[in-house]
């Protein structure tokens, strides 16, 4: 899928981003580090995200690289997603992004009690 970046003089932390950013490719590669998932493993795995939306991801995903898509010969169809050896090096990043976002839950949910006490109080 063509891409809006110039490799050439583009900043590295675009480049990653190019690759990984968006709402569901992060989540994908999580999940398909665990190993191979079907479609709708992967669906039920992002139930928030939409069939279209997890179907564009995963080929932009696959495009560049980061996992493949293996299609089996039989009746019905089915059809299988893994991760290559490029998206395994991306497991460190996704750990650290698991890591950070799990602080962030903690503080957040921290500091809703807080809220709560000062808004009531303003009442």
């Amino acid at each position: 899928m063509a891409r809006k970046y110039n490799w050439k003089t583009g900043c590295d932390v675009e480049a990653t981003l190019s690759v990984i950013g968006g709402r569901w490719k992060p989540i994908l590669v999580c999940r398909l580090l665990g190993g191979p998932k079907r479609f709708g493993a992967l669906c039920r795995l992002a139930p928030n995200a939409t069939e279209r939306m997890i179907t564009l991801q995963l080929r932009e995903l696959e495009a560049d690289g980061i996992i493949t898509r293996h299609v089996f010969t039989e009746v019905p169809p089915r059809v299988e997603y893994a991760i290559t050896d490029l998206g395994r090096s991306l497991e460190h990043i996704i750990e650290a992004m698991q890591i950070w976002g799990s602080a962030f839950k903690a503080r957040r949910a921290e500091e809703q009690p807080e809220r709560t006490h000062s808004e009531a109080a303003s009442v």
